[in-house]
C-alpha cells in the first residue's frame, strides 16, 4: 500500500493542467491545484463532487462494472465489484476520503444488486452513527456529507429496471444530485441551474476515466512507455470534461448566488 501522492506524480508527468488535477481529484481525492477561475467554473456547473472523491464517483464505477458483469451470477458480480473497490482503496491508500468513498460504494452496491432499500438505509444510518463516535471530526467534512448525500439519493431513487447502460448512468447521476445540491448550497451559497445538464454530459465518461486513470498510474510507475496509451485516452476524456466545464460556465444566469 502506498500514499496517493506516489501515483499523483506519475499522472502529473503525463498530463498538463487542468487535466492532471482533475484526474488526481477524481481517482485519488487530491485537492485541485488549478486556477481559482477554473475552480469557480467547476462549482458553477455543479461538478465539484467529482473531484472530492465522494461516494458518487465510486457508485458510478460500480454501475459501470455491474453493467458489464450483468450476464454473470449476482453473487459473482458482487464479488467482482467488492474486489475492485478493495483494490481501489489499497491503490489510493487508506485515508479518510478513500475509506468513506469505498464504504459508501459498498452500501450502494448492496442496494443496486440486492434491491433491499430498507436494509441498506439502516446500514447507512448505522455507519453514520459509528463514524460520529469513532471519527467525530469526519462529520463536519464536505466530502463525507457529499458521499452520504450522493449515496442516500442513489439508494432512494437510483434503481431502475432499464437494460440501457446510459439510462442507468443517467438515473444514478441525477439521483445523487438530489441530495448533493442542498449540501453544496449550504457550503457555497449557490445553486447551479445547469448541474443536471453538466452531469448528464459527463456521467458516461467517469467510469472509463477512472479505469484508464488507474492504468496510467500503475503502468506508468512500472515504465513510462507503458502508461502512454492509457494516458492519451485519459487526456481525450479529460479535455472533453474541461470543455464541458468551461463552455457551460459561460451560459448567462446558469448560476444563482446567495452571498
Amino acid at each position: 500500500m502506498v500514499d496517493s501522492s506516489f501515483f499523483a506524480s506519475v499522472i502529473n508527468s503525463y498530463l498538463p493542467e487542468p487535466q492532471s488535477s482533475l484526474l488526481n481529484g477524481i481517482i485519488l481525492g487530491i485537492d485541485l491545484k488549478t486556477s481559482k477561475t477554473f475552480y469557480e467554473q467547476l462549482k458553477a456547473v455543479g461538478l465539484l463532487h467529482l473531484v472530492v472523491l465522494s461516494g458518487m464517483n465510486i457508485t458510478m464505477l460500480i454501475v459501470f462494472i455491474e453493467s458489464i458483469t450483468r450476464h454473470f451470477s449476482k453473487q459473482l458480480s458482487i464479488l467482482i465489484t467488492i474486489l475492485i473497490i478493495v483494490i481501489f482503496i489499497l491503490f489510493v491508500g487508506i485515508e479518510a476520503p478513500v475509506i468513506r468513498a469505498g464504504f459508501m460504494g459498498i452500501l450502494t452496491l448492496v442496494a443496486i444488486l440486492l434491491g433491499r432499500k430498507n436494509t441498506t438505509l439502516y446500514g447507512l444510518l448505522l455507519s453514520l452513527i459509528f463514524i460520529s463516535i469513532i471519527f467525530p471530526d469526519w462529520i463536519t467534512t464536505v466530502s463525507l456529507q457529499l458521499s452520504y448525500g450522493a449515496t442516500l439519493g442513489i439508494i432512494l431513487f437510483g434503481q431502475t429496471n432499464s437494460k440501457s447502460d446510459f439510462v442507468k448512468e443517467l438515473r444514478t447521476s441525477l439521483s445523487a444530485q438530489i441530495f448533493t445540491v442542498p449540501i453544496i448550497f449550504i457550503y457555497f451559497k449557490q445553486i447551479s441551474l445547469i448541474s443536471p445538464l453538466s452531469n448528464l454530459l459527463v456521467a458516461p465518461i467517469i467510469p472509463p476515466l477512472m479505469i484508464f486513470g488507474f492504468l496510467t498510474a500503475i503502468l506508468g510507475k512500472i515504465n513510462f512507455l507503458l502508461g502512454i496509451i492509457p494516458s492519451y485516452i485519459c487526456y481525450g476524456l479529460l479535455t472533453y470534461l474541461v470543455w464541458v466545464i468551461e463552455t457551460l460556465s459561460k451560459i448567462p444566469f446558469a448560476l444563482i448566488k446567495f452571498n
